[in-house]
């Protein structure tokens, strides 16, 4: 009896969330600036109310009973997941949430202007008391998991994962990736970049088109503009994002490329667990590797841009005289060059802007970086990694990215944790089926995606990231397919 009063007391909570996920997409990309406030509260109450819904004491006496019961395998990783969001959702009481929900709708929606007029002095009397509430959360959730405050933010994204396991991996990296770097950017040279203007208009065109074969199904989700790209909704309505330039359309596709990766995750995992946490994806690292999976292994390659060059050419042919062929939009996809932008940042580099964030993340939270100092902090790392400064342009430093704004912290080891799933993956992919490559030659990605459906994106949470990476590849999750692949596309 335990378990069936889990599972309808979780169904309700993930209509809850489901009503949550689209009412931020609507932030993001539709609402008025004047609606901030009063979205920031009702956001508020709503997350404390799924909040409460866990914490519910009867919530713990039926998770003991459930462990008695006669379970399926699947319902048994269902209790499992069921046990870790409770464990979190018990050590932060609920004023804190609702504290921290109301600064993190200000801060976030403040951000949307304060960034491109890179006015940090203004953003810091939102951002300081952010950074407050999420210290007192990640204490709270350290002191009722039993660990460091840093690792407990990480657990929240990375279940079993900690500061010291990523910092090991990270340290792979920082010996390995900079005589790389070096490599590749001296081998991409200069390259002719196509002259605009791209109309927003024809990108989304392009974009769509990258997306139906893609795979992705237009009858439960759409694409829409936001100032940072994302994938919100839920399964059966999933909502990705893009943001255009119109002198460099690129940038915007193979942004619609990677949240198409997150999207056809979504929209794979198992119909029938959809309202149960076992039935949510996999970490938010598995989530990026699908994402970066589809943006860099298939995205990138020289097979698939050999399908899209005609495309481009129909679409933009006649506003800019360019080689619209695979030979040339190859080496440009696949330019490397230190820049400031995570997000436009290339895969050889993008390693650097996510080891300079976690390293200033495990400062923040531990309070020996104060947050006026940050901006500091980010130069210096900055410099050190990747040879450039930020000394006073906040805007393509510490204020690029909207996670800091909303309070997201312990989420960016994901990405290059996602880089390395993403390698892995695509490896046993091609082990299992070399034909792909010429399949995305025609831009038919079925079997790429079928395979992924049948090793990942069915199985949503029911194993562990362990469990699912060596039941998919043969091997726990490594950096040494994520190398190879770096050594063999660019040097």
């Amino acid at each position: 009896m335990g378990y069936k009063l889990l599972a309808d007391r979780f169904k309700k909570i993930d209509s809850i969330e489901h009503l949550m996920s689209v009412a931020h997409w609507d932030e993001a990309t539709m609402m008025p600036d004047g609606g901030a406030e009063s979205r920031g509260q009702a956001m508020a109450q709503v997350g404390v109310l799924a909040h409460e819904l866990i914490t519910d004491p009867n919530v713990g006496e039926w998770i003991e009973k459930a462990k008695a019961e006669n379970l399926s395998e699947w319902e048994s990783s269902n209790l499992r997941e069921i046990e870790s969001q409770w464990r979190h959702k018990t050590s932060i009481p609920s004023d804190l949430v609702e504290a921290t929900a109301v600064a993190r709708a200000k801060c976030g929606h403040a951000w949307r202007s304060l960034r491109p007029a890179n006015d940090w002095e203004g953003f810091l009397p939102l951002f300081e008391p952010l950074i407050s509430l999420v210290r007192q959360q990640a204490q709270a959730l350290g002191d009722g998991l039993g660990c460091d405050p840093y690792d407990a933010l990480i657990d929240q994204f990375e279940p079993g994962q900690t500061q010291s396991s990523i910092a090991a991996t990270f340290a792979q990296l920082k010996e390995q990736l900079p005589v790389i770097i070096e490599a590749a950017v001296e081998k991409s040279g200069r390259v002719s970049l196509p002259k605009g203007p791209f109309p927003k208009e024809l990108q989304k065109q392009l974009g769509e088109v990258a997306m139906r074969h893609l795979g992705f199904d237009f009858n439960h989700g759409r694409l829409d503009v936001s100032h940072h790209p994302f994938c919100g909704g839920v399964p059966k309505d999933v909502r990705i994002t893009t943001r255009y330039d119109e002198e460099n359309f690129i940038e915007s596709l193979m942004g619609v490329i990677h949240e198409t990766g997150h999207a056809r995750y979504e929209q794979n995992l198992p119909d029938e667990w959809l309202d149960q946490p076992v039935g949510k994806a996999r970490g938010m690292g598995v989530h990026e590797g699908q994402s970066l999976l589809f943006e860099n292994m298939v995205g990138h390659s020289p097979e698939f841009l050999s399908f899209l060059a005609p495309k481009m050419a129909d679409t933009f042919g006649s506003s800019s005289e360019f080689d619209w062929s695979a030979g040339s939009l190859t080496p440009i996809v696949n330019r490397v060059e230190k820049s400031f932008i995570r997000t436009s940042a290339d895969e050889v580099t993008y390693p650097m802007h996510v080891i300079l964030r976690f390293e200033l993340e495990q400062q923040i939270i531990s309070g020996s970086l104060e947050v006026r100092d940050i901006p500091e902090a980010w130069d210096s790392k900055m410099q050190a990694y990747l040879g450039l400064s930020t000394k006073g342009d906040f805007r393509n430093g510490c204020m690029q990215d909207v996670h800091w704004p909303e309070g997201a912290f312990g989420y960016f080891p994901s990405y290059t944790l996602g880089a390395m799933t993403a390698a892995q993956l695509y490896e046993k992919a091609l082990l299992d089926h070399p034909e792909i490559p010429e399949k995305l030659s025609q831009g038919d990605t079925s079997l790429l995606n079928t395979w992924l459906r049948e090793n990942v994106w069915s199985k949503g949470s029911f194993y562990t990231v362990d469990e699912l990476m060596t039941v998919a590849t043969g091997a726990k999750l490594s950096s040494r397919p994520f190398i190879d692949h770096l050594k063999s596309r660019y040097l």
